[in-house]
């Protein structure tokens, strides 16, 4: 079924233990980022959503316990000269994960197909075609053994509100708002309409999109760390390594005669 956004703006708490769900939900994810490592798999994930919606929260617990060797968060914003002079995908083929590595976009190359659809950077035909750039370019990245999630955060437009006023009363929190919060408000209306496209044409079997209902930040964070590591772990193999009888070899002749 088409993802409809207003099916996510109940804003239901998260009923349990939050601190023990997040916790058993790290630890899960700290297994999953191990197997990924061993047997030398890549993921994608991407978050996009409206802002003070909560990707960068959700990056941070989703994070809290993995290696950080072998995983990268990407933060997109606009892009330089030198990547407008080319092609504007190819910010993200050089950014794509190696074997074993999960590469995190905050915000992706849906940019093309919202903020520079809406805001007029994109014109109507590049980001008409930008549909099956996109689906063709996570179709490659699929069929070359990448694991892909997408999750999408929404939040009503009195919760961003809300969010947007607390964060310019926090002396510590108010360098994350801008004029660009505030023109891509006044044009909600208009991103809906693209957010609906989008899903329509790039919500695919291979790269399907999850919308997180984050007007509760605790249960949009449960929500939102569940489904990447169920995602996540659909697609590796979970039993734990096997011990190396070389390595083996050599502890037991390293700790031979101690104790």
């Amino acid at each position: 079924m088409p993802i409809n956004l207003h099916d996510y703006e109940t804003g239901a708490s998260f009923t349990g233990d939050y601190d023990g769900a997040v916790k058993s939900l790290q630890d899960r994810l700290a297994r999953i980022q191990v197997a990924y490592i061993v047997h030398k798999r890549r993921a994608i994930v991407v978050l996009e959503g409206w802002d003070a919606s909560g990707k960068g929260g959700a990056i941070q617990r989703l994070t809290a316990k993995w290696d950080p060797r072998s995983f990268q968060v990407h933060p997109i914003g606009a892009p330089t000269d030198e990547e407008l002079a080319r092609h504007y995908m190819q910010r993200f083929w050089t950014r794509l994960p190696a074997a074993g590595e999960i590469a995190i976009f905050d915000r992706s190359w849906y940019g093309r197909v919202l903020v520079e659809r809406v805001e007029g950077y994109a014109t109507e035909p590049e980001w008409r075609r930008a549909y099956d750039e996109i689906n063709e370019f996570e179709a490659r990245q699929r069929d070359d053994g990448a694991t892909i999630v997408k999750l999408f955060l929404h939040i009503t437009q009195e919760t961003q509100d809300e969010r947007l006023k607390a964060r310019l009363d926090h002396p510590w929190k108010r360098w994350k708002t801008g004029a660009d919060d505030f023109r891509n408000r006044a044009r909600r209306a208009d991103y809906l309409t693209a957010l609906a496209d989008m899903f329509k044409h790039t919500d695919t079997r291979w790269a399907p999109w999850q919308a997180i209902d984050g007007n509760n930040k605790k249960a949009a964070r449960i929500a939102a760390l569940t489904h990447i590591a169920d995602v996540l772990e659909a697609a590796v193999p979970m039993k734990p390594p096997v011990a190396s009888a070389e390595i083996e070899a050599l502890a037991a002749r390293a700790f031979s005669g101690q104790g």
